[in-house]
């Protein structure tokens, strides 16, 4: 039975553990959904002021490395779809990680975000406010934010509930 509820799911992903759980909990849904599954990392480098001490050879390489762990972060969505039979698109960018998750959003017009509570940003993040807490304020589409420690109850809760479908 295909959902016309959500066609198009996304997962923003950074890689982090925490994330891992918001990654098979979108996969879930997809499959239970019969929905194409977007994995989207943003990589955030115009904020950092780090980056912009680099010299061009330095930021560049840096880059590369971003680029790389934003690969290993969507393939692992990949691979989990892959498993669950789940098509996945994987997508990297640099931007501004709520803009441009709101923009890809608004522009491929995701039915579902699907986002872990927090991601690698840590103390920063926490003292000015998660992606996923602006995310959810500014979004005009469904965002399901999934708590790393506790994302395995609702996962088998979807698990169960579609095997008895």
């Amino acid at each position: 039975m295909e959902s016309t509820i959500f066609r198009k799911i996304m997962v923003a992903t950074d890689g982090s553990e925490l994330v891992k759980r918001a990654v098979e909990v979108a996969v879930e849904i997809a499959r239970i959904s019969e929905a194409k599954l977007y994995a989207v990392h943003v990589i955030e480098l115009e904020s950092n002021s780090i980056f912009h001490s680099l010299n061009e050879e330095q930021k560049k390489a840096l880059r590369e490395q971003l680029h790389i762990e934003g690969k290993k972060a969507t393939d692992f969505v990949e691979d989990i779809g892959r498993t669950a039979n789940v098509g996945v698109e994987s997508i990297i960018f640099e931007g501004n990680p709520v803009n441009g998750i709101l923009d890809f959003t608004e522009q491929n017009d995701i039915d579902l975000i699907v986002m872990g509570t927090h991601g690698k940003t840590g103390l920063e993040r926490f003292l000015i406010g998660s992606v996923s807490e602006n995310v959810v304020r500014h979004s005009n589409r469904p965002v399901l934010v999934v708590r790393g420690e506790s994302s395995d109850l609702l996962f088998k809760t979807l698990l169960n509930k579609s095997k008895k479908i």
